[in-house]
């Protein structure tokens, strides 16, 4: 993983703990919303460290297609399904 440095304050630390509670409960899943340039990639990525998961992130690029999106969820299940992997899937709006 990529080292990311950071100025944490107290708002973004609950964040973290919040996620990171919400990740590792069973089918557990979030959805983060807030203006650009807020963390949210961040806050995710870290909390997916914290609870030493794989990430598993979409890049959509000129030229994604349906089937490339159909691969690589595919991907992404059978790393987590079949390889017990827990892992956790960012696909950001940008």
């Amino acid at each position: 993983m990529k080292q990311m440095n950071l100025v944490m304050f107290l708002d973004a630390c609950e964040h973290v703990a919040r996620i990171s509670r919400i990740i590792r409960m069973e089918q557990g899943n979030a959805l983060l919303l807030g203006v650009g340039g807020s963390g949210r990639q961040s806050l995710a990525k870290m909390a997916t460290f914290i609870a030493a998961y794989d990430i598993f992130q979409v890049e959509v690029v000129k030229g994604y297609k349906f089937m490339t999106w159909r691969e690589d969820v595919n991907l992404c299940l059978k790393k987590s399904g079949l390889e017990k992997k827990p892992t956790t899937f960012l696909f950001v709006d940008t």
